[in-house]
């Protein structure tokens, strides 16, 4: 990968902030000129610091308004087990964020995003303790949600 300089990072903020900013804004926004700036924009894209672009949509809008996060225990850390409980989460729309953590009784932590409380019953006796190897699950309920980016923090780049 090759080192960013300071138009990188801008870009990489801009793009951040707007994906659908046109080149000829986000030039105007960095202080380089559009074929420059497209340029950098492809190397980025090539090189992976931009994985994808996406549309964020709002999910109280959707319907969408339980938040939960969960923490699933597991009878065994087989290779096997883990390959099989991440293969099932990953066929469930609801399921936002899966990671395997450390640090507390729980070997995954998941987000999961529901219209409501009967919805996530289905979800959790119908699908997620039916995974083999799930012994234990804790689901703790958003509140109010205070901050949600997807703004990674790039300070620690600038040089």
């Amino acid at each position: 990968m090759n080192k960013l300089d300071r138009y990188d990072l801008r870009i990489l903020a801009e793009l951040q902030r707007d994906a659908r900013i046109s080149n000829q804004e986000l030039a105007e926004r960095i202080g380089l000129s559009a074929s420059p700036c497209s340029r950098r924009v492809k190397q980025l894209e090539d090189d992976g610091y931009i994985a994808r672009q996406v549309a964020l949509l709002d999910r109280k809008l959707l319907g969408l308004t339980l938040t939960a996060y969960v923490q699933i225990g597991m009878d065994r850390h087989t290779p096997e087990r883990f390959e099989n409980f991440e293969a099932a989460i990953r066929q469930w729309p609801e399921v936002q964020e899966c990671c395997l953590v450390t640090g507390m009784d729980a070997d995954y932590q998941l987000k999961v995003v529901v219209p409501d409380m009967d919805h996530y019953q289905k979800f959790l006796l119908g699908r997620l303790t039916r995974v083999d190897g799930v012994t234990s699950v804790r689901s703790s309920f958003v509140l109010n949600q205070v901050l949600a980016s997807t703004e990674l923090p790039l300070e620690h780049l600038r040089s």
